[in-house]
């Protein structure tokens, strides 16, 4: 093929002709950005493994489970947090945290998307 010849929607099928995304379609992948953003560090995957094998509310022992000083494991589950696939409850004076499996399956709708 000629380096320089450009190529055009004209050389694709017409049903991979993509038009302007949805609203619906631009929404869903800056929520996947989002989830994924989430988890780009290595210590939140591993807060999220450990939250879903204990498969119930973990407090304070997740600092014991990382290497980490424990105000930067609360800076990483105040991030899954917010990204919304932990949530978490106060119980008196100690934050108890566990996965949302609903927002983990939707995250895994959406790779499964791509």
């Amino acid at each position: 093929m000629d380096k320089d010849r450009r190529i055009s929607s004209a050389d694709c099928p017409p049903d991979q002709i993509a038009g302007p995304p949805s609203l619906a379609a631009s929404d869903a992948a800056a929520n996947l950005a989002q989830l994924a953003r989430s988890l780009g560090h290595p210590a939140r995957v591993h807060i999220l493994k450990v939250l879903l094998a204990k498969d119930t509310c973990v407090a304070g022992e997740l600092a014991d489970e990382l290497p980490l000083a424990a105000s930067t494991v609360s800076q990483h589950l105040k991030i899954l947090r917010d990204a919304g696939l932990i949530k978490g409850q106060v119980d008196g004076p100690r934050r108890c945290y566990c996965v949302d499996r609903s927002v983990l399956a939707h995250f895994k709708e959406l790779i499964g998307g791509l």
